[in-house]
């Protein structure tokens, strides 16, 4: 995993000592999904390598106390209501719909997430500048644009500053315009603009290691910061909510999708490429989730045999069903994470995705097949081609499953993600060289 910590920093026998981390994660809810989520699961993961003290924001507060954790002592919560709410109110105005404008909201909160550093360092600055603590961790927000002064003071202060996992950055594909407008990401189209956001490149100047979680959020750092720049996704799976593995039947091409019912998602498409196989009983489609354009996808499907609709399913019912499917078939056109194509893989499931977005970096030929992504005709054909390769191949396709089953084991559970983040705490300590580089991505 590594070189071992210099003597310098080590306690007797050679063991090197817990690094003190405070860990500064505005969202971070362990009853909440998507970038909360996140942030509670990694902020929890750490604690297994090091001595943490989250510090988030109020609206977490109550979720975290039901959770065992105790004020002062293993959190502080920071009220920034004041600005907060007004700013979250007004992104929900400007996006139109609950499930619209993802860009919106992203630059909105971004442009006042900087008062939320400033009352971080307001109340933990004097400890940071006493040396109570070797590293401060950045963990959310995840979007590359938001910037703030935290990471300058920790510099000033000489305690190393670890940004990320930061991921977002990939631009709305061409060909998909009706997509794009049904999203409400007209924004989308000024996302050069990130490199004009107040304080950001004073922030990436002053890291000790910046994490990146997608080749688009790389692309978009200045190549001066590239030493210190390491891949690391930022979703994981937790072992004990995802321990079925998946036992389709042989015979008929089982394929799951998981996720909202949402233009960017490809569904249209996807159902279109597998016409051929549903109406020869080749093959089943089933559908986890819901949203705004499912009545169109029933539309769509009525009358093609196979297609099966399960609404939103709680977390056990969803591994009952993903556990008899062969494939995960995620054909999203504008993805940042993947986190559903984890689960899958988790369950023993070989990935169908878009060679575009976050999923491109988490699938590799050996665990399963990523189209090209084209126009929407093109990237329709492909997927159809895909399909018809994986139900003439079973042995395939079971093969991948299980490599992809293998690969989240070594490199995508939580408790795995902390060890990976022990061994960039030990580099910006001094206690290991070269960079580390935890995990291989295509």
């Amino acid at each position: 995993m590594g070189e071992p910590a210099i003597t310098s920093d080590a306690v007797p026998g050679g063991v090197a000592k817990r690094p003190r981390v405070l860990v500064i994660a505005e969202a971070a809810n362990p009853e909440w999904v998507s970038v909360p989520l996140i942030g509670w699961s990694l902020a929890e993961a750490l604690r297994g390598v090091a001595d943490v003290h989250l510090v988030t924001q109020i609206r977490n507060r109550d979720a975290i106390l039901r959770r065992g954790w105790v004020e002062g002592k293993d959190f502080t919560a920071i009220d920034s209501e004041a600005i907060a709410a007004p700013a979250w109110k007004l992104s929900q105005i400007l996006r139109m719909g609950e499930s619209r404008g993802w860009t919106i909201v992203q630059a909105i909160t971004s442009l006042t997430y900087p008062w939320y550093e400033r009352l971080v360092w307001k109340k933990f600055g004097p400890a940071i500048k006493a040396g109570e603590f070797d590293v401060v961790h950045r963990i959310t927000p995840l979007s590359p644009a938001s910037s703030g002064p935290l990471a300058a003071k920790c510099r000033k202060a000489g305690v190393p500053f670890v940004l990320g996992p930061l991921n977002g950055g990939v631009p709305w594909p061409n060909g998909f315009e009706a997509e794009k407008k049904q999203e409400g990401e007209w924004l989308s189209s000024f996302r050069g603009l990130l490199q004009l956001f107040p304080g950001r490149d004073r922030m990436l100047g002053a890291c000790s290691a910046i994490l990146y979680a997608s080749r688009f959020t790389k692309a978009d750092i200045p190549a001066t910061h590239a030493d210190r720049c390491i891949y690391l996704p930022e979703n994981a799976i937790d072992p004990a909510r995802f321990w079925r593995q998946a036992s389709a039947e042989p015979g008929v091409l089982r394929a799951c999708f998981i996720g909202r019912f949402v233009p960017l998602k490809g569904l249209s498409m996807l159902i279109e490429a597998a016409k051929p196989l549903l109406t020869t009983g080749r093959m089943e489609l089933h559908l986890i989730g819901d949203g705004p354009v499912a009545a169109d996808l029933k539309t769509q499907a009525q009358g093609l045999p196979g297609v099966h609709f399960h609404g939103w399913l709680a977390h056990e019912s969803v591994q009952d069903v993903a556990a008899r499917c062969h494939i995960l078939a995620f054909p999203s056109i504008r993805e940042f994470g993947g986190g559903a194509v984890l689960e899958g893989m988790a369950l023993g499931l070989a990935p169908l995705v878009i060679d575009y977005g976050g999923p491109a970096d988490l699938v590799t030929p050996e665990v399963g097949i990523k189209v090209p992504l084209g126009s929407r005709e093109e990237t329709t054909l492909a997927l159809r081609n895909a399909l018809e390769t994986m139900a003439a191949d079973p042995e395939s396709v079971a093969r991948m499953g299980k490599v992809a089953r293998q690969r989240v084991i070594d490199h995508f559970t939580w408790p795995r993600r902390a060890e990976h983040l022990a061994q960039v705490y030990d580099w910006v300590l001094g206690r290991r060289t070269p960079r580390p580089e935890p995990i291989p991505h295509s």
